[in-house]
């Protein structure tokens, strides 16, 4: 009997992590993620996987586990700089292209969100904010204007969003490139505003470019 009962309890682990690995492949694939074909891929039933993950967010928690590094290590190649305008531009692409890649997952826990924000919102996972404290670690620990950087990072958070994002691809009609372009304007465009950071020269005719 105990034999058995150990059985069982590692056949649903292993139906579990079949179900997650399943749903992981279609997270890099970047296409749509849904429970009945993480189900097909997972060779079980759409009714068993409900079993495991009573919703398609819930799924993709756990399934996003281990997707993204910390915020430190995404931004260890701008660790060198002390220029906020510069690790707010690296960590705005940053954040974009790795929504690109995995954007099927990101509009389905964005649909989640929408319709049920309530439940939602504790399980889809904040990065951005992680992110941006990250970048902006440099000025963190100036106390001349802490509700300027309080406010800065409420606004980097609307635009270095996959919300952004969808809305410059979806609505604009800007293809990839062009949209990370435009936030990444936007971003560093704010950030200057509110740190009082200068422009970077234009070149001058003849000179460097």
């Amino acid at each position: 009997m105990a034999a058995a009962g150990t059985g069982r309890v590692n056949q649903k682990m292993r139906t579990r992590m079949a179900i997650i690995e399943a749903a992981r492949g279609l997270i890099r694939a970047g296409g749509e993620v849904t429970m009945p074909e993480v189900a097909r891929k997972a060779l079980v039933s759409e009714a068993t996987a409900y079993r495991y993950f009573p919703d398609l967010v819930s799924l993709l928690t756990e399934a996003f586990t281990g997707f993204w590094p910390s915020s430190a290590d995404a931004l260890q190649p701008v660790a060198h700089s002390r220029d906020p305008v510069e690790r707010v531009a690296f960590t705005t692409e940053f954040l974009l292209r790795h929504v690109l890649a995995y954007q099927g997952a990101v509009r389905a826990m964005i649909s989640a969100t929408i319709t049920r924000p309530a439940t939602v919102a504790a399980a889809r996972p904040g990065l951005r904010f992680g992110l941006i404290d990250q970048a902006l670690a440099p000025v963190a620990g100036a106390p001349a204007q802490p509700e300027a950087l309080a406010q800065l990072k409420r606004d980097l958070a609307v635009v270095i969003s996959a919300e952004a994002l969808f809305t410059l691809t979806d609505l604009c009609g800007l293809g990839p490139d062009d949209a990370i372009a435009s936030a990444v304007r936007t971003a560093t465009t704010l950030t200057r505003a509110a740190l009082g950071a200068p422009r970077p020269a234009k070149a001058q005719a003849g000179g460097a470019a």
